[in-house]
């Protein structure tokens, strides 16, 4: 169910896409008219205390990078780019998940140092790339606080690992 947060009238639903039976919520006229309101939710969502322990947002690619930027930004944190394979130049780490109609994978620079990281992503649907996200952080060395998401639409995913932060809810 969807709340009542103000966000929604800017937010589009796009019925059918990509594919039929699929709901998509299209946040780029939100982030087109809202980036400081949604950067103050964002950090809002986060209680201080575990905010103030992360040291930097380790964002998942694409609009994961757009949120993270903000916050590290806002914050003085710094920021993790999590790349989709093949885009980031070597040593790096990899991780693979399963989608319904492939696998897909993530990587992160190899020697970046270890840090205290919050993961930062848009939208939470089914969880496969958040939980490889995560796993990939791990072995990378760094501790995951939580992971801080746009809009998590529950019905879709399963518990998480680690605290799962969220503005809205779909």
């Amino acid at each position: 169910m969807m709340t009542t947060h103000p966000f929604w009238q800017t937010i589009r639903t796009v019925p059918d896409f990509p594919k039929p039976g699929i709901q998509f919520y299209d946040l780029t006229p939100l982030l087109l008219t809202h980036v400081r309101a949604v950067t103050d939710a964002l950090i809002a969502a986060v209680p201080q205390d575990e905010l103030a322990q992360v040291e930097a947002f380790a964002a998942i690619e694409a609009r994961g990078f757009v949120l993270a930027s903000m916050l590290a930004d806002r914050l003085d944190k710094g920021l993790i780019l999590l790349r989709k394979k093949g885009k980031l130049p070597p040593p790096v780490q990899r991780q693979f998940y399963e989608l319904e109609y492939g696998q897909d994978g993530l990587e992160i620079h190899a020697e970046t140092p270890a840090k205290r990281i919050m993961l930062v992503d848009d939208v939470l649907a089914t969880g496969g790339t958040l939980r490889a996200a995560g796993q990939l952080c791990l072995d990378a060395g760094h501790a995951v606080h939580g992971a801080l998401i746009l809009l998590d639409l529950p019905q879709l995913h399963t518990e998480l690992p680690w605290p799962l932060y969220r503005v809205l809810t779909a």
